[in-house]
């Protein structure tokens, strides 16, 4: 799985959680059971972290760097 895969991976999932926290409200304010749609939400966010290690993993790999740098490039 190359890097790439991992961020629209990464990104594609916290979408869909969004829309799941949306969905977790309405079904609250209708005074619906929410448990089946938490336990979602956390497999969600696990996998969310499972990415965020991969593509770490990945950085690793390839020499990246994973911290200090900010948008434009400049390090701090």
């Amino acid at each position: 799985m190359g890097l790439d895969h991992v961020h629209a991976g990464i990104e594609h999932t916290r979408v869909q959680v969004g829309r799941q926290r949306k969905e977790i409200l309405q079904l609250q304010r209708a005074g619906i059971s929410t448990a089946s749609a938490e336990l979602l939400l956390q497999r969600m966010l696990a996998k969310i972290e499972d990415l965020c290690a991969e593509r770490d993993r990945l950085r690793k790999e390839q020499g990246s760097p994973t911290k200090g740098r900010v948008l434009g490039g400049r390090s701090w």
